[in-house]
């Protein structure tokens, strides 16, 4: 139920892609589109490209993951307080990359192509941070799941996201399609051997995205991608087995 209702939330996108090519007396469905890709772009984290196009927003979250001893930069702030939360962030990746398989034509006709696919914390502290990102002084702490601490809804997410957008560099960059597609194999695995529901071991996220019908429908919805971007009869099989 969990990824039905994000699926959901992203009804509007799709509808919009879907209006596309009809014509409607005024209403500009291209414009539409533009600001609603338009908007990932001002939630950037990280260093932001030479083409970026709201110029007010600069790199930040240059830090992130370093008091971890790894290179947590880039993404996406989930809203005006500058988290990054894995879960919602895997499922927009997820969206957006289907977007793209399906509607490809559409947004290239209208110009948006090329920057849907450049769109391919501790939620305590900075979630009561409201600031510019490029301003932030607080500290950006970062959690982990692993063996100990399973979440395989986030690693099933975030599986689902990486074989979805192996689809979308599949033609125009091979090699990183391929990169993406050995991480969704791996990071599938990892949650389907150790099950456990991600905000069980990531407490803070409680408040923010309860895993609240827990971690199957993950698990399925990141086989389905995988048996998209691989034809392979292990995932159809699970998806089969496990529905």
């Amino acid at each position: 139920m969990e990824t039905f209702a994000r699926l959901c939330s992203m009804a509007p996108l799709f509808l919009l892609l879907g209006l596309l090519p009809l014509a409607f007396a005024g209403h500009d469905y291209g414009q539409a589109l533009s600001k609603s890709i338009l908007f990932f772009e001002a939630q950037r984290s990280g260093y932001l490209p030479s083409n970026q196009r709201v110029q007010w927003r600069g790199h930040s979250g240059l830090n992130d993951g370093k008091a971890n001893g790894v290179d947590l930069v880039g993404g996406y702030y989930d809203a005006g307080d500058n988290v990054k939360f894995g879960l919602p962030m895997a499922f927009t990746i997820t969206m957006m990359s289907w977007s793209i398989v399906e509607y490809g034509k559409q947004m290239a006709g209208s110009g948006e192509l090329g920057h849907a696919m450049d769109a391919v914390g501790d939620g305590n502290t900075d979630h009561y941070c409201w600031q510019r990102p490029e301003d932030m002084t607080t500290s950006r702490q970062a959690y982990r799941i692993d063996p100990s601490n399973p979440g395989s809804d986030l690693a099933g997410e975030t599986a689902a996201a990486m074989a979805a957008a192996s689809l979308v560099f599949r033609h125009g960059n091979p090699s990183y399609a391929n990169e993406l597609l050995t991480h969704a194999q791996q990071l599938f695995e990892f949650a389907d051997k150790y099950r456990g529901k991600y905000d069980a071991s990531i407490t803070v996220a409680q408040k923010y995205y309860r895993s609240v019908s827990g971690y199957a429908d993950e698990l399925l919805w990141a086989a389905a991608w995988l048996y998209q971007a691989t034809n392979n009869q292990y995932y159809l099989n699970y998806l089969g087995d496990n529905w």
